[in-house]
């Protein structure tokens, strides 16, 4: 079945605007949405794309003098370079006076990394924030919420006025995510589950219209690879396997090109497995199922 194709531009609500990132891949889909929030002359702009697509800078300047407004500020959802990347084209590019705003000391909101520095940027600095912050523009309140999984400083937004969440790479419209830690990730989509959204704005792919429906079906997703990850190490009991073996037996049909991601979420569930004292491995590369009278 073809997948629809998304829109360079388009009004989703009357608060909510769609840039696409014009970064199409294996990864980003069709590229990465970004999110023009609010009502006033001034919105909040949300993840900026891959740096050097001067494509989406034509095509975001072009919706800013479309509807006559300019940015008050950005939020970028996590550290990954399709979401975080387009940051400095964006102030450099808009100092040219096609945008009201300067970006020496322009406000770029994130959670902060932990375990490394956050990507560095040319031409402004990050307000680093904390969870459930709260920002405000004309129209439109977005709580944010630590939500990691598919990275450490993972984040999500609610759009309060309108019960919306925008999921970052949590959850994709039309595709699943890949993902850091597992064990992080599955409490993240039950978080999603519990703010009950009536509709989900997602970093890659078509708005998700029933998310009561998709956030359990990734769930179920995850707990049908975790059996046959078991199955699969229960069947080749006697023979360690690495998890591009795994891949090559459960992920049929997956292009090459994405089964390097396929064994790196593998890994996530075998460390989750490990955890669950249902796998082992001896020096961290090959895998076996627990002996029967160790389960």
């Amino acid at each position: 079945m073809a997948v629809a194709t998304i829109p360079k531009l388009e009004q989703l609500s009357h608060r909510v605007i769609r840039i696409l990132g014009c970064n199409p891949g294996p990864h980003t889909l069709q590229g990465t949405n970004t999110y023009l929030i609010g009502t006033g002359k001034r919105r909040i702009l949300v993840d900026t794309g891959d740096s050097g697509i001067m494509e989406y800078i034509k095509e975001l300047k072009a919706a800013l003098e479309k509807f006559a407004v300019s940015l008050q500020e950005i939020i970028v959802t996590h550290w990954h370079p399709d979401h975080v990347g387009g940051v400095d084209d964006i102030c450099s590019s808009f100092n040219e006076g096609i945008s009201v705003y300067q970006c020496e000391g322009y406000k770029v909101s994130k959670l902060k990394r932990l375990s490394e520095a956050d990507v560095p940027l040319k031409n402004t600095d990050y307000t680093f924030i904390k969870d459930q912050h709260v920002f405000h523009t004309e129209g439109a309140t977005l709580r944010l919420y630590h939500n990691p999984g598919h990275s450490e400083d993972h984040t999500i937004l609610q759009l309060v006025e309108e019960n919306a969440i925008f999921s970052g790479d949590t959850i994709l419209g039309g595709s699943t995510t890949t993902v850091e830690d597992l064990t992080s990730y599955m409490q993240s989509l039950k978080q999603i589950l519990d703010l009950n959204p009536s509709v989900i704005y997602p970093g890659h792919g078509f708005v998700i219209d029933n998310p009561k429906e998709t956030v359990g079906g990734y769930i179920e997703h995850r707990n049908k690879r975790e059996s046959q990850i078991i199955q699969c190490l229960t069947d080749h009991r006697d023979t360690p396997m690495e998890p591009m073996d795994i891949v090559k037996i459960i992920y049929v049909g997956v292009p090459e090109a994405l089964q390097i991601s396929a064994a790196n979420n593998v890994i996530q569930h075998l460390l989750k497995l490990q955890k669950d004292q249902k796998v082992e491995s001896k020096d961290g590369v090959k895998w076996t199922i627990k002996p029967l009278s160790s389960l």
